[in-house]
């Protein structure tokens, strides 16, 4: 199984962690990366190759991630030069992806099973899978609906249920043939297209923890918390399933990889290895 995730952002939202980091190395807890996290449940769920799509301070994440070896993944990544949006990344590497293949967003914290996102993916048919969670929003006045200038109805601080997008999902190449490569592309405009297309993407609904660290009242939030549902997070580090810790701060050694490990050369989009295993 194949991964690839998104960590070319500028995390404005979560100035100043990100001024000198790139969002998906902020520290949670005292002793781990968002993106190490995330690596070792993409090892625990059965991942062995992931491409990083990086950007804005990419040097950093290639010196910290390297080859992937410490968490038994073999890693390869794709530079973008210019903002393509969530999607766009994809589009410079879709001829060295497998059919089917996880996308994600590196900044995320859950306990999702993303082979099983996959699976479901793969078993739907349909073009795109997404990831979703059920939120509230309670609204704190009164709704009124009115019709030619009479109030029809009345609620009073009614709460609003809907689902939202995790950041997580399942794509097949397919989807992606008709875009041209180096051209922006959001998943706003992808789900569009495929819904006009009457090819609906399909929806993997989940219900246990996730945390978006997008501002800091997020990021706040995961370090109050990860005491609290590290078990949870990781709970292969009770049976060693996944191999070494990454530590903070990036141990030297990590800054370059082994002399015949091409992954972790210098490269360019629509260049370099996409990390799968030869």
């Amino acid at each position: 199984m194949h991964a690839v995730i998104l960590a070319g952002g500028k995390g404005v939202r979560l100035r100043p962690y990100t001024t000198a980091l790139p969002k998906p190395l902020v520290p949670i807890g005292d002793q781990h990366a968002i993106l190490e996290i995330v690596m070792r449940q993409l090892a625990a769920a059965g991942f062995k190759t992931v491409t990083l799509a990086i950007g804005h301070l990419g040097h950093i994440i290639r010196a910290y991630v390297g080859n992937g070896s410490q968490w038994g993944l073999r890693v390869g990544y794709a530079v973008e030069d210019s903002p393509l949006g969530t999607m766009g990344p994809l589009l410079t590497m879709q001829d060295r992806l497998p059919e089917h293949f996880l996308v994600m967003n590196g900044d995320i914290l859950t306990d999702l099973d993303f082979a099983g996102v996959l699976k479901h993916h793969e078993s739907s048919g349909a073009p795109l899978t997404i990831a979703t969670y059920a939120r509230q929003v309670k609204i704190d006045f009164g709704v009124l609906t009115t019709d030619s200038g009479s109030i029809t109805g009345f609620q009073e601080k009614p709460s609003i249920d809907y689902r939202v997008s995790m950041g997580v999902y399942g794509v097949s190449r397919s989807a992606l043939a008709k875009y041209t490569p180096g051209l922006p592309l959001g998943f706003d405009e992808l789900v569009l297209d495929l819904l006009a297309a009457k090819t609906p993407p399909a929806a993997y609904e989940f219900g246990g923890y996730w945390l978006d660290i997008g501002r800091p009242d997020d990021y706040d939030r995961a370090n109050a918390e990860f005491s609290t549902i590290r078990p949870v997070l990781m709970p292969f580090e009770q049976t060693g399933v996944t191999p070494g810790v990454a530590e903070l701060p990036v141990p030297a050694a990590r800054t370059a990889p082994d002399d015949d490990d091409t992954v972790g050369e210098p490269v360019t989009a629509g260049a370099e290895s996409d990390g799968r295993a030869a």
